[in-house]
């Protein structure tokens, strides 16, 4: 009995706002990279029309029209699931346990628990995919409407420096995926990864 009550109390609890993040955050990204990597063939980004073509099977909306229609859809689920659960953690306070400190910095420096530097380094790879996140809406806002935000793409100095640092932010956001899962793992094993979702 005292064991089974153990038990229950180390398994990883999420609310129901934050598997709901996470369900949405991922359906979002899907529908943008399949939806933007059939935007990037009309035209890819390194080395013009002749330049590489993702092939047909992962890219979503069938063509240029197609895949923009996807995309600014998606973005507009991907950016307002952001912005709610920022408000959540903000308002809730969960931003304290989310985001690196000073301490995490400390504990990469000099502490010997291995377990404890596996959540430091969680945090900072929580804390630094926000300004990608935010890169990644402002270059594709600034693309979908050059006209309106023409003050904001003239900080990207070119059009094609625009274009590279929106497609850039796609492997930075996949590689960061895969580190936070990586890292859950690590900090709770397979059970905190299933809470995020179940």
């Amino acid at each position: 009995m005292t064991s089974s009550k153990r038990k229950s109390r180390s398994t990883p609890s999420q609310t129901f706002l934050s598997k709901t993040f996470h369900w949405i955050n991922i359906i979002s990204l899907m529908l943008m990279i399949t939806s933007g990597l059939q935007i990037y063939n009309a035209n890819p980004v390194f080395g013009g029309r002749e330049g590489w073509h993702f092939p047909d099977f992962i890219l979503l909306g069938g063509w240029l029209g197609g895949g923009r229609h996807w995309h600014f859809a998606a973005m507009w689920l991907f950016s307002l699931n952001l912005l709610w659960y920022g408000l959540y953690i903000f308002v809730t306070r969960r931003w304290q346990r989310r985001f690196a400190d000073g301490g995490d910095l400390k504990a990469l420096q000099v502490s010997q628990n291995p377990k404890r530097k596996n959540y430091a380094w969680h945090r900072l790879v929580y804390t630094a995919i926000i300004p990608v996140l935010l890169l990644a809406i402002l270059s594709g806002l600034v693309m979908y409407k050059p006209a309106q935000l023409h003050w904001l793409s003239g900080l990207f100095g070119s059009w094609q420096t625009l274009r590279t640092v929106h497609f850039i932010t796609v492997p930075t956001v996949i590689l960061f995926t895969i580190a936070h899962s990586l890292l859950a793992l690590k900090v709770g094993s397979i059970r905190l990864v299933k809470s995020m979702f179940l």
